[in-house]
């Protein structure tokens, strides 16, 4: 009989322990035990799921990359959340900045979040790239280093950039899409004084990677019963609510090009 799979997962918050004790819970239920193994940082997480010390890991898309690059590609592609297909990072300025698009940040100051933050450094620094606005040349980066080693899970780095935006110590600011939308709706920041100016191209986040030499059989047979979770059972419903989600989705890894297109560009990790 095969063993428990071991599943791991980064404490960016102290909610993470009671999401995926609710999801133990129902894979107990379904008969389909797992364990679970908490990891501090995504670096860690990698380097068990590379070591066989854990069978799964759910990977932020930086963490995805690291185990792709290390892995040379063969680590197994699992499923996402719905919620993390199509994202964007928005470019906030302040409504009276007078700037017009991305252009106009030439010589700007701009508030990025975590040094590993895919979402509020990394992608928007290719994408000013891509747009002709080169790192360390065109703009000024101001860093806002919170969480380092959660991959910007932790968003207190990116909320703090947001919030020097409006203080007006910064030009601009990034942020992803949704918490930019759930901090205008919340009041966390005045949806009256701050303006999304420009947005990246779209990306994905979060997915589960399987060790590479985990039998597929197995992987797809987990994957099957996580997808039964299921929102309008209202236990599920708890868990999904805080982890960000109203279904489990298919993984894929196309929405993984503009990560992979800001490590070619500021070389965050080196390919095996």
């Amino acid at each position: 009989m095969n063993k428990p799979l071991r599943v791991g997962a980064v404490i960016y918050d102290p909610k993470v322990t009671v999401i995926w004790g609710i999801i133990s819970d129902f894979f107990k239920d379904e008969g389909a035990p797992t364990e679970c193994a908490y990891f501090e940082d995504y670096a860690q997480q990698v380097d068990a799921l590379l070591e066989g010390d854990i069978d799964i890991a759910w990977n932020s898309p930086l963490a995805w990359l690291d185990a792709y690059l290390r892995s040379g590609g063969s680590c197994l592609n699992g499923a996402m959340r719905d919620t993390d297909r199509d994202r964007t990072s928005c470019f906030l300025v302040r409504k009276d900045s007078g700037f017009g698009g991305l252009v106009d940040l030439r010589g700007a100051t701009i508030g990025f979040g975590a040094t590993d933050s895919p979402q509020a450094r990394l992608i928007p620094i290719s994408h000013l790239h891509k747009q002709g606005l080169e790192y360390e040349t065109d703009y000024v980066e101001q860093r806002f280093n919170k969480g380092e080693g959660l991959h910007g899970d932790h968003v207190g780095g990116e909320l703090d950039a947001v919030k020097a935006l409006a203080a007006g110590e910064v030009d601009a600011a990034v942020a992803l899409d949704l918490n930019w939308a759930s901090w205008q709706k919340d009041g966390t920041v005045d949806a009256g004084q701050l303006a999304c100016l420009a947005t990246t191209e779209f990306f994905d986040h979060c997915i589960f990677s399987g060790r590479p030499d985990l039998e597929p059989e197995r992987f797809d047979a987990w994957l099957e019963v996580l997808q039964r979770m299921n929102y309008s059972n209202p236990q599920h419903r708890t868990m999904m609510d805080m982890e960000g989600l109203k279904a489990w989705v298919p993984g894929r890894t196309s929405g993984f090009k503009e990560i992979q297109d800001a490590n070619a560009y500021l070389g965050f990790f080196k390919a095996g």
